[in-house]
């Protein structure tokens, strides 16, 4: 999805510059960078503008990099399920795996109303690790950081969830009333 997204200028380029650092700053991926790397990631983020039930990536779909929403509304849907997974607004990202990994999407992801999202591709990750890699492995470990944290959770989530089954099993049943 590379090819949609355009670097756009601005009626007010300091104001939404300064907007969108904010956002950044505020994210795991890039809270350890300085000023001076965020303005290099700035540099080469992606705009894009989704329209209301306008798809952003689907299920399957290789993965590219992660999205940052700075104004709007998407949800997440697993297609294999029909489920949905999350709604996201601003200051929000998602997609962050493909900037390790371009394994096909877990997920298909949907604006809900009309959003502002920037796109972070691998290989402007990979350029900015070349050209600066102080700030390329700040973000990587801001990465790695990130995913330890959601496997930490999900491993709780399972084992919660093996011991509530566990315990279902274990319940004495109870017999049907004839």
């Amino acid at each position: 999805m590379k090819g949609l997204f355009v670097k756009k200028k601005a009626a007010h380029p300091e104001q939404d510059d300064a907007e969108l650092l904010k956002v950044l700053k505020a994210l795991p991926v890039f809270e350890n960078l300085d000023r001076r790397e965020l303005a290099a990631v700035l540099r080469i983020l992606h705009e894009r503008e989704y329209q209301p039930d306008e798809v952003v990536f689907r299920e399957e779909e290789p993965g590219m990099g992660m999205y940052i929403i700075q104004k709007g509304r998407v949800m997440i849907r697993s297609e294999k399920g029909n489920l949905l997974l999350a709604e996201l607004g601003d200051g929000a990202f998602f997609g962050e795996i493909s900037l390790l990994d371009a394994s096909p999407r877990s997920a298909t992801v949907i604006a809900k109303e009309k959003s502002r999202i920037f796109g972070f591709f691998q290989p402007d990750l990979y350029g900015l690790i070349e050209r600066n890699p102080t700030a390329g492995v700040k973000i990587v470990l801001g990465l790695s950081r990130l995913v330890c944290e959601r496997l930490r959770q999900t491993n709780k989530r399972a084992y919660d969830f093996n011991e509530a089954l566990q315990q279902m099993r274990q319940a004495p049943k109870q017999e049907k009333p004839a």
